[in-house]
């Protein structure tokens, strides 16, 4: 391809194929290159089958708990883990297969191999078999995403020391995990293993299992994982990780000294680091900090017609901010009017059972921030569908700024709480007040019911609560 392309775009997961997708809505001719799969690790070995597998976990805590009090019974359940990986992988596949579709259909040219920039407007592909050939752009949108980060000296091996993705292609239950880090992908490995019998034990560095999260909140899913025998050491240092013939030693320290844990397998999930030393950055001049492309709130980087997406900014490495971020830049490009990307606006969610969404800022980042504070908590222990659908645990805790009267963070711990979060985002986006939340009817019996509820109580006090 000799002549100029309006938007070459490095990466195609979930940033890099939305941003392709939403470009040629308006008009652009796009390439996208991608080396490995369409859909990135979201769809591959991330988000997706992860999900996929903690839903069978859930089933298989269910049936394994014998039923009783839902009226049946269960005995000699005979549980198969690889069944579930299969499932996993179908789902994925699945899905990546409609990516390819929609590509298609939108008329998205796609690049098989590895770009790299070679000038600022230039990209260059190699090919799985050596071949090069090389596109030309008036944009470009690197789009690269990242991968596990791993402790200095360890290398993942895929039998005995694991990442995410070793993790996911194993179809065999260990029986016994050490899990580092206690952020959301440890803790959703912690409940699917846990679920099919494995003895996980989760080592966190940090005081309070996910580290990033409302104090409150950890504690609440730190009760909830202690009854599904997930032991979970928090203020704890791993200080080196040995192999042997049957298994792993994890070696820790901690205020009660140094000792060493031992399993059958070690999974690493300390966070991730980015995808950025073969793009050819240095080459195109173009501005990282610590390997995290540097961007600004539009995306762009310090060449303003070349934008950083997704992991590769090292913003919230999230796949559903990844997206918004590849349409807040495809649309930079088409000379919208944009708003500025706003990391509090961005939802989280971590997949355990109970679920753990927030947004925003919490109750203390709030305080420190210097805010006229107001908070709103309503457990979900009262709650008629919770009780209905055997999950009571948790709470929903929305934070306001009496100020302004708005929504300024929420945090919710509880059944289906990822699902429960986009009213409050939305409210906090559209700048509602808590009363507009709670003057909003909720259907009865529903989940979020305790979303008003705690709505009322920012400024009040809660209906149902005496």
């Amino acid at each position: 391809m000799t002549d100029k392309l309006d938007l070459v775009i490095i990466g195609g997961g979930p940033g890099g194929y939305v941003a392709a997708i939403r470009a040629t809505q308006l008009g652009m001719r796009v390439a996208l290159v991608e080396r490995e799969h369409l859909g990135g690790v979201c769809l591959n070995w991330g988000c997706i089958p992860t999900k996929a597998l903690l839903r069978n976990a859930e089933v298989a805590r269910l049936v394994s708990s014998g039923g009783k009090e839902f009226g049946f019974s269960a005995e000699n359940v005979a549980l198969d883990y690889g069944a579930a990986v299969d499932r996993s992988r179908k789902i994925a596949a699945r899905l990546v297969k409609g990516v390819e579709l929609l590509l298609e259909k939108s008329g998205v040219e796609v690049f098989w191999g590895t770009g790299r920039l070679t000038a600022p407007h230039t990209v260059e592909i190699t090919a799985e078999d050596d071949t090069t050939q090389t596109l030309e752009a008036e944009h470009i949108i690197l789009a690269t995403g990242s991968r596990a980060r791993l402790i200095p000296g360890v290398a993942a091996d895929g039998e005995r020391v694991l990442t995410a993705r070793e993790a996911l292609e194993r179809r065999a239950l260990p029986a016994s995990a050490i899990i580092i880090g206690a952020g959301p992908i440890g803790l959703e490995f912690a409940t699917v293993w846990s679920a099919y019998g494995t003895e996980v034990t989760v080592v966190e560095m940090m005081e309070q299992v996910l580290p990033a999260e409302d104090p409150e909140a950890a504690q609440a899913l730190s009760r909830a994982l202690r009854r599904q025998k997930i032991k979970a050491r928090t203020s704890t240092r791993v200080e080196g990780i040995e192999t042997t013939a049957d298994g792993v030693k994890v070696t820790v320290s901690s205020d009660k000294g140094e000792e060493t844990l031992s399993a059958e397998v070690v999974l690493v999930a300390i966070g991730v680091r980015p995808n950025s030393e073969a793009l050819g950055l240095d080459t195109a001049g173009v501005e990282t900090e610590r390997g995290w492309v540097k961007v600004n709130s539009q995306m762009q980087t310090n060449l303003k017609h070349i934008y950083a997406i997704g992991d590769l900014n090292g913003l919230l490495p999230l796949a559903h901010v990844a997206s918004a971020q590849g349409i807040l830049a495809v649309e930079s490009i088409a000379g919208h009017v944009v708003t500025p990307f706003d990391k509090n606006a961005m939802p989280c969610g971590t997949y355990t059972t109970p679920q753990v969404a927030s947004f925003g800022l919490s109750e203390q980042q709030a305080r420190e921030a210097g805010l006229n504070v107001a908070v709103g908590t309503f457990p979900f222990l009262p709650n008629g569908k919770a009780l209905a659908v055997g999950e009571n645990q948790g709470f929903v805790k929305i934070v306001a700024d009496a100020a302004e009267e708005k929504v300024v963070g929420a945090v919710i711990v509880g059944p289906e709480a990822t699902e429960l979060l986009p009213e409050l985002v939305l409210a906090h986006t559209a700048g509602l007040s808590p009363e507009a939340i709670a003057k909003t009817v909720h259907a009865h019996p529903t989940l979020n019911e305790a979303v008003a509820e705690a709505a009322h109580g920012v400024f009040g006090k809660p209906l149902h609560m005496a």
